[in-house]
């Protein structure tokens, strides 16, 4: 399920835009390489050997060096291949004798990368889409590019909801810890979000009310008080923001009572339920989607395995169920009720199980655990 559109497009220095997603494609900007170069250290020649060898070019500014047939020069590697060179003799396969240079193998030339051998200037190099990683950073230094245009990453602030939770130390009478802020903040980051808050809220509906209201950021997200209990106040304090609820529940357990609402103003909300493990089904199912859209990434592809074993589901919902691979296909994870998060800790993908489980050689669609 995903929400609204890319964020706007922005040109940003490279080291700006690691974790930010292209808007447009990366192109090159010059051949790569940019002249011919040797890919060894050794000898640039000139025609047929035995050479006579004198000089050496390094990497660097090009020297004005020219070769005649039967000269060499000593070259390292990333120099820049002199005028008339017609090959590379590395180190390992040349002799030197009283000046005159000899191949102990006879293909000289395999060791230059000729002008262009990666791409040509004007070539696409990868599709708008695609994350910014210190590869894609290496690559478009590489191709000339001083600034990048990416989308803006969408602010996120995270609201975790309750009264009994602790941020510290060892749980106690009627106080459990809050497990959903540390798990969740990577897993947003992952998406390509920019975390600007992460604040406890009391079970307090001004409290709540207000934090909705008044947060800067492009996408709430909220951790309990989804559902109807006596301090769920999630739902009216969208009411009184003029939220649209644009999902209010899923058929899917653990994690039924998510919701998605559209803010007046433009921002989103996306309510998780407080069971942990409900809260990753509806991270997985709704925020990370949402943060794919605003941040300019395409859906992921999903994929479909085998199952090893039976994959118990829900009478009537879809079921997330944490599972490993095996090499008969997947497996389901012990410790998989909503409140529990000791099965996802071990899990490689959330299997998605349609209503009444998969029997064992069944295909089942698996979601990536962030």
């Amino acid at each position: 399920m995903a929400a609204g559109r890319a964020l706007p497009a922005r040109a940003v220095d490279l080291a700006a835009a690691l974790g930010h997603t292209l808007a447009e494609p990366l192109a090159a900007l010059t051949d790569l390489p940019a002249f011919d170069t040797s890919a060894m250290d050794g000898w640039a020649v000139a025609g047929p050997g035995p050479w006579q060898a004198a000089g050496r070019v390094l990497a660097g500014p090009a020297a004005a060096v020219a070769l005649a047939d039967g000269t060499a020069v000593e070259i390292a590697t990333g120099a820049q291949l002199p005028a008339g060179a017609t090959g590379v003799v590395r180190r390992e396969h040349g002799r030197l004798e009283r000046g005159r240079l000899y191949a102990t193998t006879p293909a000289p030339g395999q060791d230059v990368r000729p002008r262009g051998q990666e791409c040509r200037r004007g070539e696409e190099l990868l599709p708008a889409g695609r994350v910014v990683t210190p590869a894609v950073l290496g690559l478009a230094a590489a191709a000339g590019h001083d600034r990048l245009t990416v989308h803006r990453r969408p602010t996120v602030e995270l609201l975790v909801l309750g009264d009994e939770l602790l941020d510290s130390g060892l749980p106690g009478p009627g106080l459990v810890r809050d497990a959903l802020g540390p798990l969740l903040t990577p897993w947003l980051a992952s998406a390509g979000a920019e975390l600007i808050a992460r604040r406890q809220i009391r079970d307090d509906f001004a409290l709540l009310r207000d934090a909705v209201r008044r947060s800067p950021a492009d996408v709430v997200v909220t951790t309990g008080g989804t559902a109807a209990g006596p301090v769920d106040f999630l739902h009216p304090a969208l009411a009184q923001a003029r939220a649209r609820l644009l999902v209010d529940g899923v058929a899917v357990r653990p994690g039924h009572p998510m919701l998605l609402a559209a803010l007046p103003d433009g921002r989103h909300l996306v309510g998780l339920p407080g069971n942990p493990l409900a809260a990753v089904a509806g991270a997985v199912t709704l925020a990370l989607p949402l943060l794919d859209t605003l941040s300019g990434r395409p859906v992921p592809a999903h994929r479909v395995e085998r199952a090893a074993v039976d994959l118990p589901g829900h009478p009537r919902d879809t079921r997330l169920l944490p599972v490993v691979r095996t090499d008969e296909g997947v497996a389901a994870l012990a410790f998989d009720g909503p409140a529990m998060l000791r099965g996802l800790a071990l899990a490689e993908a959330l299997a998605v199980v349609v209503p009444g489980g998969v029997a064992a050689g069944g295909r089942v669609e698996l979601l990536p655990v962030p």
